[in-house]
Parts: C-alpha cells; sequence; structure tokens
C-alpha cells in the first residue's frame, strides 16, 4: 500500500499536467536544431517548417485570420491584412507569429513604430523568431540605422546562423555601422 502511494505521489503529478502540443514541441525541437544546419539550403528548410507550424500554432479561428491576413498582405489589401492580425491577436494576444505578420502589415502602411513595436513584442515572447529579428534589421537598415540593423542581424545569427547570405549581408551591415557616426 506504501509503494502505491509514492507511485501515486510520484506519478499523479505528471498525470494532471495536459499533453505537450505537438505542434509546440516541433517547433521548439526545429529552433534548437536550426543552430546546426550544415548549410543554407537546410537551414531554409528548417525555417520554412518552423514558418508554416508557426501560422498554424493557434487555435481554429486564429489560424484562419492569419491565413486570411498572409493572403490579403500578399495582395496589398494592408487594411485588410491588419484588421486579419489585429482580430487574430485579440483572440490570442502572446502568438509571435500573429506579432510578426502584423507588424509586417504595419511596416506596408507606412507605419514603422507599431511595427517595430510589435517585431519586439514578437522577439519577447519568442527570441528565436528569426523572421522578426531579421525583419527588425530590414526596417533598421532601410531607416539608414546600420548599428540597430547590425545588432538585430547579429541577433537572427545566433538564431539561424546559415540563413541566406548571412555571413556576407553581415560584413555589409559592419562595413556600414561602422562608417556611421555615432
Amino acid at each position: 500500500m506504501r509503494a502505491l502511494l509514492i507511485l501515486l505521489l510520484c506519478v499523479g503529478p505528471a498525470l494532471a499536467q495536459p499533453p505537450a502540443d505537438p505542434v509546440h514541441t516541433e517547433i521548439d525541437q526545429l529552433l534548437t536544431a536550426l543552430p546546426m544546419a550544415p548549410n543554407e539550403e537546410t537551414a531554409a528548410r528548417i525555417e520554412g517548417r518552423v514558418t508554416m507550424l508557426w501560422l498554424k500554432s493557434g487555435g481554429p479561428a486564429v489560424r484562419l485570420l492569419l491565413s486570411h491576413g498572409v493572403r490579403n498582405l500578399g495582395r496589398d489589401e494592408t487594411d485588410e491584412a491588419l484588421q486579419d492580425f489585429n482580430a487574430a491577436l485579440a483572440l490570442e494576444p502572446d502568438l509571435p507569429e500573429a506579432l510578426d505578420r502584423r507588424a509586417q502589415a504595419r511596416y506596408q502602411a507606412g507605419d514603422v513604430t507599431g511595427a517595430v513595436r510589435d517585431l519586439q513584442a514578437a522577439v519577447q515572447r519568442e527570441p528565436r523568431h528569426f523572421g522578426a529579428w531579421r525583419t527588425l534589421s530590414g526596417i533598421a537598415e532601410g531607416q539608414q540605422h546600420y548599428a540597430s540593423a547590425l545588432a538585430a542581424w547579429k541577433k537572427l545569427l545566433e538564431v539561424d546562423p546559415k540563413t541566406a547570405d548571412a555571413q556576407k549581408h553581415l560584413k555589409e551591415l559592419t562595413r556600414l555601422a561602422e562608417g556611421e557616426e555615432s
């Protein structure tokens, strides 16, 4: 009887925990593997799979809204895309991919400050969000804030060192940042 009680005390809490979400488990495994990708092609495949899973990581309504938002953004229907991403975030405010996508829509609409704020929130919630780091770097570079672009690119390289043209772009941003007056 005592052995059964000990077993229940040890196993009971584990049984009470909800099972791990397979989508989030796969995302975590892929993001853990990404820094060890042997080449750009493998890294790109991992990035693509993670991005697809991020788009599927919310509930059914959120997935539908993200899908519509991505489609609308691709059609340059920025206002509609923003509505979709805002609605997705109203349902799941901590979803990094929804923040990243809304940032893209905001930037496309000319709201640089809102885009940067969303991207910062995305990387705060998921520090390995390579897309958000890439976009932050691109926005800073577009604004000619080369030191900030370089800092964001370096964060991207911590997560995804084999991202496309990683070292070439790092070299260019370093050159631009060192030439920038502080």
